[in-house]
């Protein structure tokens, strides 16, 4: 006997059949009013997403992913929403995704990309150092994923695609300046890093952002000539990630998406901003 899960009532998407009563997708600190009597609600809780990274010359690896948490949380009066990183022109690591917060439920940002060949770990339940391609310890506890590494909350990359994850890191960009180059992608997960860029006189394909569960990432760019091989930024768990456009970087989806790397001083993709549910 089988069971199509789609057509049995028993099965539902609301958690402990509550109702989504509250929706916080700005980045800043805001005040909470929970109705008297209820003493707990079920929070959902994204960080920010990271930004791409540029180069002046050569290909910047793509942002990580914000964190993504949920539990049960006693209730308070403020929330936090963590702005994604902000992309730039100038050549150095992408900027951090923030936190968010709810009551003792949080999420950290996903790191920026740190230059051309690594790219940014996915947000755990705080955030990564500032160009790092190691994540941190989620939430639930799972543990950290290194470079390449899978996890929840899965590893940036060194020259190739990232470790997948609830949250994936970015895809690595390339420094090679000549020939035809394509970058590299980022990883399948719920919310999804940035691509990496390329920046050649040849041809040069910029890196996808990652597809995620309800989203996808942006495509990137491709042409001869330095003008091209920006990345596409990876979906976020409200929105999907931008296209890249020439050599500049796609921006990561609303809640937690990476930013796209872009190449030879094209500007990043700036990651997406984290967001945070409550059910009660």
């Amino acid at each position: 006997m089988s069971i199509d899960i789609y057509k049995n009532s028993s099965f539902v998407d609301s958690p402990y059949n509550l109702k989504l009563q509250q929706t916080f997708s700005t980045p800043g600190t805001f005040p909470v009013t929970i109705p008297a009597g209820i003493n707990r609600v079920w929070a959902v809780v994204i960080g920010g997403g990271g930004a791409g990274s540029t180069q002046t010359t050569g290909g910047g690896g793509g942002g990580g992913a914000g964190g993504y948490s949920a539990g049960w949380t006693y209730v308070s009066t403020s929330v936090t929403v963590g702005a994604g990183g902000t992309g730039t022109s100038t050549s150095a690591a992408g900027a951090n995704g923030g936190s968010s917060i709810y009551g003792m439920v949080m999420a950290g940002g996903g790191a920026g990309a740190a230059n051309s060949t690594l790219s940014g770990a996915a947000g755990g339940a705080t955030t990564p150092t500032q160009g790092s391609q190691t994540s941190t310890v989620s939430y639930t506890g799972a543990p950290t994923a290194a470079s390449g590494g899978s996890s929840y909350a899965g590893g940036g990359a060194n020259g190739g695609n990232s470790g997948a994850g609830v949250s994936t890191g970015g895809g690595a960009g390339s420094a090679t300046v000549t020939g035809t180059v394509t970058a590299f992608a980022s990883g399948r997960g719920l919310i999804t890093g940035g691509g990496g860029a390329v920046g050649t006189s040849g041809t040069g394909t910029g890196g996808n952002g990652g597809t995620g569960d309800f989203y996808a990432g942006g495509t990137g760019s491709s042409g001869t000539g330095f003008g091209f091989g920006g990345a596409g930024g990876g979906a976020g768990y409200l929105s999907a990630g931008d296209n890249a456009v020439a050599n500049n970087g796609g921006n990561g989806g609303s809640g937690g998406g990476g930013g796209g790397g872009a190449s030879t001083g094209g500007t990043a993709g700036s990651g997406g901003n984290g967001a945070v549910f409550l059910w009660y």
